[in-house]
């Protein structure tokens, strides 16, 4: 069985523990699971089922190679050949924002898995909107580490357009999690305050 060797990044800490309340023997599916660190956590340590997909070849593999039931797919096309709650959880970490649409992947979220987790960087943060204002270029920042030329993010999404989504969408927000250089920080002014954002959702 696969272990968490690393300490897992902060949201997927969140995540992790979050599944770990319900019990073992759940069933996980990780979209775009990269390195398969959460996968690898909640195996090792929370005795879940964990699989996961990833567009990434060379991420595969080495998910493979650590011992990871992982598949190369896109999850723009590929959830749709899962069947309805076939997960006890659909995970979506920071990867919402370069979905094409990111409406219709929270539909298939909510369709594949009891419950879902979805992280993302929330582009209303105060040090975005400063860059904006003052220096007139989109930011570098800890929660956007890249040039607008180089970064995968096609939707720039807040937290309160996602909570809007959510609403259109008829999904229930059961638990939210809210993150500034890494730390968690209360929910007051979360869209202007949070660099990154974490919800649980139901429908």
């Amino acid at each position: 069985m696969a272990e968490s060797r690393t300490p897992l990044r902060f949201d997927l800490a969140v995540i992790a523990d979050a599944i770990a309340g319900y019990g073992p023997g759940r069933m996980v599916l990780d979209i775009g699971c990269g390195d398969g660190a959460l996968m690898a956590a909640l195996q090792g340590d929370s005795g879940c089922d964990a699989r996961g997909i990833e567009i990434d070849a060379a991420l595969v593999e080495r998910c493979v190679a650590r011992g990871l039931s992982v598949v190369q797919g896109d999850a723009n096309i590929d959830l749709a050949e899962y069947p309805d709650k076939a997960f006890d959880f659909a995970v979506l970490s920071q990867t919402l924002q370069t979905a094409t649409r990111p409406d219709l992947m929270l539909d298939e979220l909510l369709r594949v898995g009891e419950r879902a987790f979805v992280s993302f960087p929330n582009f209303a943060h105060w040090r975005t909107r400063a860059a904006l204002m003052f220096g007139g270029r989109m930011p570098v920042t800890s929660a956007l580490p890249v040039s607008w030329y180089e970064t995968q993010n096609i939707h720039h999404v807040t937290i309160d357009d996602f909570r809007d989504l959510a609403r259109e969408k008829r999904a229930v927000i059961e638990r939210s999690w809210f993150f500034a250089r890494e730390r968690a920080i209360s929910p007051v002014g979360a869209n202007w305050r949070a660099e990154f954002a974490v919800f649980q959702l139901s429908r």
